[in-house]
Parts: structure tokens; sequence; C-alpha cells
């Protein structure tokens, strides 16, 4: 129980940017070291946890932990994931005021910007990849992304849209 309770918590110390920016970091651990789970299982984790309301990181966490020790290892894992976050946060809020305009400060946070964005990006990638898009189907993200970006349209209508899709072509088409 620690060790999925240490595993989470080494996962949420290490990571800046959010829960994406912890997929990889998950996947190494979970997947490759401790072989938890498989790859195409934790897609599929990564899917529910994405569609699920909440934290995505303390969702992820949470359907690990149930996997392997049920209730007590999904809290132990939520625990892990959050604890190392709200305890960095809470000293960050407790002394911002004091350094918020500290050239060396405002430094790191530039620094760290473009790190976040690419930790950002290898699990969209990777993602990607495990997903089976190819040459064929590629159109489909790009034209979400841009509908979305450019046009403004609620991902909410491109999830409808996609489901409407999946479902039209897996029982019509095949």
């Amino acid at each position: 129980m620690f060790e999925l309770f240490l595993t989470f918590a080494k996962i949420g110390l290490f990571t800046i940017g959010g829960g994406y920016a912890m997929i990889p970091l998950i996947k190494e651990t979970v997947v490759d070291k401790k072989q938890w789970t498989t790859e195409e299982d934790l897609m599929d984790l990564i899917a529910v946890a994405q569609s699920c309301p909440g934290v995505f990181a303390i969702n992820i966490s949470v359907f690990i932990g149930y996997r392997m020790r049920r209730l007590p290892g999904a809290l132990m894992c939520a625990l892990g994931a959050a604890l190392p976050s709200f305890i960095i946060i809470l000293a960050i809020a407790m002394f911002f005021r004091q350094f918020k305009d500290n050239p060396t400060v405002a430094s790191i946070f530039r620094g760290i910007r473009p790190a976040v964005v690419a930790l950002i990006a290898v699990p969209v990638f990777k993602m990607a990849r495990t997903s089976k898009i190819n040459i064929y189907n590629s159109w489909i993200p790009i034209v979400s992304a841009l509908c979305i970006w450019l046009i403004g349209v609620s991902p909410i209508y491109i999830i409808l849209i996609a489901a409407i899709g999946g479902y039209t072509y897996r029982h019509l088409l095949k």
C-alpha cells in the first residue's frame, strides 16, 4: 500500500504542468518499471480519466490504485498524487507576494514554460501512436483542434460529433 502512495507521490512531486505532463512519468513507472498495467490498458484508463469530472492526475491515480488494491489503493494513490502539489502550492502561496516581483523568480518561471509545453506535447504524440492515428485518419484530430482553436467550437460538440461518427462508422460502414 505504501508503495502505491510513494509511487504517485514521486510522480506528483516531479511533475510540473498538470496531469497531462504526468503521463510520461506514469507510463514509465506503472507500465515499464512496475508492470502494473499494459500500455493499451493505460491508454484506456487515460481516456476514462479524461472523460470523468475532476483533476486528471487524481482520476488516473485512483483508477490505477483501485485496479491494484481496490478502495484503499485508490485512496493511497490519490493522496500520493495530490499531496506533493498541495504542499508545493501552499508553500508558494505563503511566500509568493514576497518574490513575485523578483527578476530571478520571473526568469525561472519564464524558463519553465517551454519545458511544460514539451511535457504536455510528448504524451500527445505518444497517445497518437498508441491510438493508431495514421495518415488516413490524422485529419480528425487536426480538424478538431483547428475548429476549437480558430473557430471557437466547443470541445463538447467535437466530442459529440466524434462519438456519433464512431458509432456510425462501426455500425453502418463495417
